[in-house]
């Protein structure tokens, strides 16, 4: 299908609300202010909170609303990348085809600059001019997402099963979490802010889940096939790293079958909306066929 033409609307409006989030760079403490800069501005797919745009129009939600909980998602998805690029982590020089935040700066700047990233997206979503009781729906959604029960207990999973062969249900599961759990939560904060209903809420999961594993499929997929700069980080770890992936329990075309089942399912969640949801269309769209 074609592009949605309100994502890249929605992107770029993005963009200038992350600068205006951000403290500015000439204002103390200088280093650690360019630091998240750094990490979140100038590049980066901007996922995650489309899908926050993308579910909660497609519930009627007003777009003004649905600044807030977009800003925090990415401001806690840019601290993960920054604190996961980090050498006791990952230990990569290249995110967003330019230097990581350690790099760039040093180790202490950048575990600062994360921790201050995730505080600010919290501060971003106890500010935002909404009703208390969606305020507090949002803050435990994205807190519920972003620690030992999603993405930093995926990190955890990861790190210990590095070096093994994980059996295939394992290996989902660490993805459901590191990576899984955030897409959920952008595409959940943006249903709430449309008052979603119970069954709407579950259908929207079922997207978010089968669109979050895609998106891992298909990063596996890349970490083989694509180069480092068509990534703008760096190709070929996971082998490097003897990580269980994918291509390495299913093979390269069991992977890409894995890919069109879940295609599948994608479209099946949406099955009952109209052109409403084709910015979550779209974006299961870039989930599979993205290259890089």
């Amino acid at each position: 299908m074609a592009a949605e033409p309100r994502l890249a609307a929605w992107a770029a409006a993005l963009e200038d609300h992350l600068d205006r989030a951000l403290p500015p760079s000439d204002a103390a403490p200088h280093r650690l202010h360019a630091a998240m800069r750094h990490a979140v501005l100038g590049g980066g797919k901007r996922m995650r909170a489309l899908m926050v745009y993308a579910s909660g129009t497609l519930l009627q939600a007003d777009e003004v609303t649905l600044h807030a909980p977009a800003i925090a998602v990415e401001l806690v998805h840019a601290y993960s990348l920054v604190h996961d690029d980090l050498p006791a982590m990952d230990d990569d020089d290249l995110r967003r085809g330019k230097p990581t935040v350690h790099v760039a700066f040093d180790e202490a700047t950048a575990i600062l600059a994360g921790d201050a990233l995730q505080t600010r997206a919290f501060e971003q979503l106890a500010d935002a001019d909404v009703d208390a009781a969606l305020r507090v729906a949002w803050m435990g959604t994205l807190a519920r997402a972003s620690g030992a029960a999603g993405m930093c207990g995926g990190q955890a999973l990861d790190i210990d099963a590095t070096g093994t062969r994980q059996p295939l249900d394992d290996l989902q599961r660490m993805h459901a979490l590191k990576t899984g759990a955030l897409i959920r939560a952008a595409v959940r904060m943006g249903a709430l802010a449309g008052a979603a209903d119970a069954g709407t809420l579950a259908r929207l999961d079922d997207f978010a889940d089968a669109l979050g594993l895609a998106f891992q499929v298909r990063d596996d997929i890349l970490d083989i096939e694509a180069s480092s700069d068509q990534l703008g980080k760096t190709a070929g770890k996971d082998v490097a790293q003897a990580k269980s992936t994918y291509p390495a329990l299913l093979g390269m075309e069991g992977a890409k079958a894995k890919l069109r089942e879940l295609d599948a399912r994608m479209r099946e969640a949406l099955s009952v909306y109209d052109a409403r949801g084709d910015a979550l269309r779209s974006l299961g769209d870039l989930a599979i066929h993205r290259s890089y």
